[in-house]
């Protein structure tokens, strides 16, 4: 393959560390759904699906157990068909759902949340509070506080607020196993879109294992990759950020996070177009406790850029001996994945056995089972020769 063509795939597809680089499509921007303030709209890669496999636990070393549990929620909400499962679902569920209002240095935006423990912990997206000076909550009813921003996530855009309430006052909200969930079962929304809170919208999930930019840049000025997202038809719009998408069983399997659209409102504001996408429930259970306890989430880091996927035409270019796997095109100077041994143009196939088809399923692997100073093992075929390396994940910097 000459170095033109290699170029010119690598323009492409490129992915920095354990990141995607989001390229402008014809579909469309990726924007964040809070209304009104200063938005700042994102592109969006073309979006692939992971493979659906069976993953191990893991035990965790680089994020040290956090002195905070989340609580082991019930209901009794069973499975039920028609109208009146929704309505009963509603009932169930918006009481645990608030509005969100932020006033910022540019003015005010609106968002959701959710609340996760009689504590008082609410959870949110990150870019609904980045910019706050003073945050309102407000519950079902006409119950108002303030509260306050006890942590920010710029790798999976999660924020976690306190407010000191009544405990009648709170209903927190079940989490569910995201790796349950299929493509195709009904979820709904429910959130405050434009300002009409408890609001409920009905849709599918559309696909799983879905990965976009994070908010936190890279030291090279890119930007990490938030991983294990769900996408949904349901509609989302501006104000739904950090509200809860929710099965039929009451539990809630995400966190709505953006929208892909080409439309927008005469305001500039992006309109749903049926492709959504929501943080999914184990991430959120892996991240949370840690968020609420310390403030911060480490994720781990491996250090290389690689190609998002691999069609058989960029096989034939690279002279790779299949289509399937993560295609490097850099590792970082000084990073784990240099450490170990591992260079430009190897092909990732499998990470500790487990199969890699493309890069979403790596890194969706990794920070849903993985910490940093944990030891995993990368097999590359290299030519025709497979190999396996040891890595010692880091910390992302």
């Amino acid at each position: 393959m000459n170095k033109k063509n290699f170029k010119i795939i690598v323009s492409v597809f490129l992915v920095l560390s354990l990141s995607v680089i989001a390229c402008s499509t014809s579909f469309g921007s990726l924007l964040p759904l809070q209304e009104g303030g200063s938005e700042v709209s994102q592109t969006v890669q073309n979006e692939i699906p992971s493979a659906k496999q069976q993953v191990p636990a893991s035990s965790s070393t680089g994020n040290s157990q956090s002195s905070y549990s989340l609580p082991q929620i019930q209901n009794n909400l069973p499975f039920q068909a028609g109208d009146e499962v929704l309505t009963k679902l509603y009932k169930t569920v918006n009481p645990g759902v608030v509005a969100i209002w932020v006033i910022m240095p540019a003015g005010i935006s609106q968002g959701s949340g959710f609340v996760v423990d009689k504590e008082g912990h609410i959870l949110t997206n990150y870019h609904v509070i980045q910019d706050a000076i003073d945050v309102e909550v407000n519950f079902t009813g006409s119950y108002k506080t303030y509260g306050k921003v006890i942590a920010k996530d710029l790798d999976s855009d999660l924020g976690v607020i306190k407010v000191n309430v009544p405990a009648d006052i709170l209903f927190p909200l079940p989490l569910g196993d995201s790796n349950l969930i299929e493509v195709g079962q009904t979820v709904v929304a429910i959130g405050n879109p434009f300002g009409f809170s408890g609001t409920m919208t009905v849709g599918i999930i559309s696909g799983k294992g879905r990965t976009l930019e994070s908010l936190r840049a890279t030291p090279e000025g890119d930007y990490f990759t938030s991983s294990d997202l769900l996408q949904t038809d349901a509609a989302i719009n501006p104000g739904n950020s950090g509200g809860p998408l929710i099965n039929l069983r009451g539990e809630v399997v995400g966190v709505n996070r953006a929208i892909q659209t080409t439309n927008v409102s005469i305001s500039g504001a992006p309109l749903n177009s049926g492709v959504g996408f929501a943080v999914s429930s184990n991430l959120i259970k892996r991240v949370l406790p840690y968020l609420i306890a310390e403030g911060k989430y480490d994720y781990p880091y491996l250090g290389l850029e690689g190609l998002p996927e691999l069609t058989l035409e960029a096989q034939k270019q690279l002279n790779l001996p299949q289509a399937n796997g993560v295609f490097v095109t850099r590792v970082a100077n000084g990073g784990p994945a240099q450490k170990a041994g591992i260079r430009r143009g190897d092909l990732i196939v499998a990470v500790d056995n487990q199969i890699v088809n493309s890069f979403s399923d790596m890194i969706s692997y990794l920070i849903l089972n993985k910490s940093p100073k944990d030891q995993i093992v990368v097999s590359v075929l290299r030519g025709n020769n497979r190999q396996d390396f040891k890595v010692i994940l880091e910390k992302r910097p």
